[in-house]
């Protein structure tokens, strides 16, 4: 996934103008809006496009090799803009510069790039802008010193949804996934930093969160009387707060409190992305998953059980070492039985410095590419049945932005348990919550028309 940030033009009284480039999850993208922040307070304002800043700056991932080519690959374009204009800043961080032999190899290939660091060294940003405005250049990972900090400037990209960071780092290591040796293990945040931050939220006018974490599930586990589900309940105190949102769960932490708080707490919404990344007991604990199929079923059952409208996505990976025939139909049966709304899908591919990359019994591509297709044939079917139950049905619809393209704009936006709809309605739309009637569906979504309160 690659996004830039949204566009303001640069005033003429500024330093000059900013262009952040972000690839990866929400968490990265949380990282940017910091960057963004920070980079304001410098006195330098947004770009419309990478060829009129004055900054550069690409936010990386490092959870698949393609991600890590596909920035290198940034970089090396931007060679000719630089050269025209050398007092351009270019800068890279993220996950991707967090690994120490990434970082040096990038800042030695590219002797144009102004600033590497890790995304550990994030606040530390301004100085290494100063430092590059004097003509100097900077390579900093600090693989030891993570701390939280609560009171870094932020500037929100999402119109209708804020993310806020409730954990960061991972203590689970599994075996394919780079994310703990970059981002460090688990911290969590103080609970009134995060109401604190959720409240001054509603206050700027938005009226939905999403809570972030590599593992919300684990939240609280470093503090004294804390757990995601009492931290939920804090949250769904504040007022004027309509929806609240999470990401990611990890199966082996998903506990009954946290399903009994989902469906007690009325602006807690209805979905979980749960990633279940196989259906074979066999892969899953050559994963470090720490969870069985059956134990997955369970809690897609106690979440039924509790929530009649709860809607469930999750992540899959195929091909993974080691991977039979036979583990390989159980991973499509357990998605015959669950019913997904969604999956990501992968193939796996194998990421250095992880022990899955020296795993033997390496699954060839032609194998990998062939299991893939037919998970995503089994899941589109999946997800068609579940958007057709949504026909005729009413629900209300937070309208996220409004595509004016056509001959008549029309606007899309969620249902509390996730579910996308598209309507024909103005852009005025936009922020508020609308009831809809669903009258037809499409291959990842719903669409309908607009009712009366």
């Amino acid at each position: 996934m690659e996004q830039g940030l949204p566009i303001r033009e640069p005033e003429l009284t500024s330093k000059g103008a900013y262009y952040i480039e972000t690839f990866g999850c929400q968490m990265n993208v949380r990282d940017s809006e910091t960057a963004a922040g920070l980079l304001e307070n410098c006195g330098y304002l947004r770009a419309e496009a990478k060829e009129s800043a004055d900054i550069i700056l690409f936010n990386t991932c490092c959870i698949r090799d393609h991600a890590e080519k596909r920035v290198f690959g940034n970089i090396g374009a931007l060679k000719e803009q630089k050269e025209a204009h050398p007092n351009m800043i270019l800068g890279v961080f993220g996950c991707m510069t967090q690994q120490k032999e990434v970082a040096e190899k990038l800042y030695k290939r590219f002797p144009f790039v102004d600033i590497v660091f890790g995304t550990n060294l994030l606040s530390k940003l301004p100085q290494f802008i100063e430092l590059a405005e004097s003509g100097g250049r900077t390579l900093a990972v600090d693989e030891n010193n993570i701390t939280i900090e609560d009171d870094l400037p932020s500037i929100r990209t999402g119109r209708v949804n804020a993310f806020v960071n409730i954990n960061y780092g991972c203590d689970n290591f599994c075996t394919y996934c780079i994310v703990p040796y970059v981002r460090g293990r688990e911290r969590s945040r103080e609970p009134r930093a995060v109401v604190a931050e959720v409240a001054k939220l509603v206050s700027e006018g938005y009226s939905e969160v999403t809570l972030l974490g590599q593992n919300v599930n684990s939240y609280g586990k470093d503090l004294e009387n804390a757990s995601f589900a009492k931290l939920l309940s804090l949250v769904s105190t504040v007022e004027g707060l309509q929806r609240i949102r999470f990401m990611t769960s990890h199966p082996k932490d998903l506990s009954d409190e946290l399903i009994l708080a989902m469906a007690e707490l009325p602006n807690v919404c209805h979905h979980v992305h749960l990633p279940v990344q196989s259906g074979s007991n066999v892969v899953l604990e050559r994963m470090n998953r720490r969870y069985t199929r059956e134990r997955y079923l369970d809690i897609v059952g106690k979440l039924r059980a509790s929530m009649a409208d709860v809607e469930i996505t999750t992540d899959i990976i195929v091909g993974f070492p080691g991977e039979t025939d036979e583990d390989f139909l159980q991973t499509l049966d357990l998605v015959e039985q669950v019913g997904f709304t969604a999956a990501f899908t992968f193939q796996y591919s194998p990421r250095k410095g992880t022990r899955a990359a020296t795993m033997e019994n390496q699954i060839p591509e032609a194998v990998k590419r062939e299991r893939l297709h037919r998970l995503n044939e089994l899941q589109q079917r999946k997800s068609r049945e579940n958007n057709e139950k949504y026909i005729g049905k009413r629900g209300i619809v937070h309208i996220e932005d409004c595509d004016t393209r056509g001959e008549e704009p029309v606007c899309y936006g969620k249902f509390s348990n996730f579910k996308m709809v598209y309507v024909p309605a103005p852009p005025e739309m936009v922020g508020r919550y609308v009831p809809v009637r669903i009258l037809n569906v499409r291959k990842n979504s719903l669409t309908g028309k607009l009712e009366e309160l």
